[in-house]
């Protein structure tokens, strides 16, 4: 007999480049990201939310996946090696390599350690899908709904989400577990996404309606009104 699908909503948490490279004191991005007007506060801040989610979904049996971005010592694979032309604030902190791999600078936070059974995509781009295992790995346990969260809103939250759309996943953006150092920009990113691909919600709520709409063996009805 063949496997049935599981039935819609079947979620699967993001977590978005929360390395101590971009949110810790003491790396790349404090270090380095006042040459590009970098705001580690604002990084900082929505850690206690994304906490919150990373707990809740492992009490309800939500997937969770953490996305690591990491470049190479040598530089190689800098945006500057492949683009001519690349806006001061892409510049990758002036042409300094920043989350190294196998470096604590790229290592996920230690206020949101991996625990056995997350997930690790290691990507080299924006978007989590591009040259990852992402999209085979939640296809392989059902996931339909991505819950995104991290940083930076407008660039490897925005290019995840818009990519999992397109590729034909539901999504959900936490409004207040993801952040950017470029305010306005994100604000306008936030009502890009509410507009154009899916829900924004913020963690409370979000975190209500899990909790109310699991309906057992791993599956949620969800409904935002």
């Amino acid at each position: 007999m063949a496997r049935l699908r599981p039935p819609k909503f079947h979620p699967a948490l993001l977590v978005i480049d929360m390395q101590n490279g971009f949110c810790s004191l003491g790396g790349s991005y404090e270090k380095y990201g006042g040459n590009i007007g970098a705001d580690l506060d604002a990084y900082r801040k929505i850690i206690p939310n994304i906490v919150r989610l990373v707990t809740t979904s492992r009490e309800l049996g939500i997937p969770v996946f953490y996305t690591q971005q990491v470049r190479e010592e040598s530089g190689i694979d800098l945006f500057t090696k492949l683009h001519r032309i690349v806006p001061e604030r892409r510049a990758e902190f002036l042409r300094i390599p920043a989350c190294i791999r196998g470096t604590w600078d790229a290592e996920i936070i230690d206020e949101l350690k991996p625990q056995e059974g997350d997930h690790i995509v290691v990507k080299r781009r924006d978007s989590a899908f591009q040259d990852t295992e992402l999209d085979l790995w939640l296809r392989s346990i059902y996931a339909d709904t991505v819950i995104i969260t991290g940083v930076d809103t407008v660039i490897c939250v925005e290019n995840t989400l818009e990519d999992a759309f397109n590729i034909g996943y539901d999504v959900i953006l936490v409004e207040d577990a993801t952040a950017s150092s470029w305010s306005r920009i994100g604000e306008a990113t936030v009502r890009k996404v509410a507009a154009s691909y899916g829900w924004v919600i913020k963690t409370e709520r979000l975190i209500e309606m899990l909790r109310s709409s699991k309906s057992g063996a791993g599956t949620f009805r969800l409904s935002i009104d």
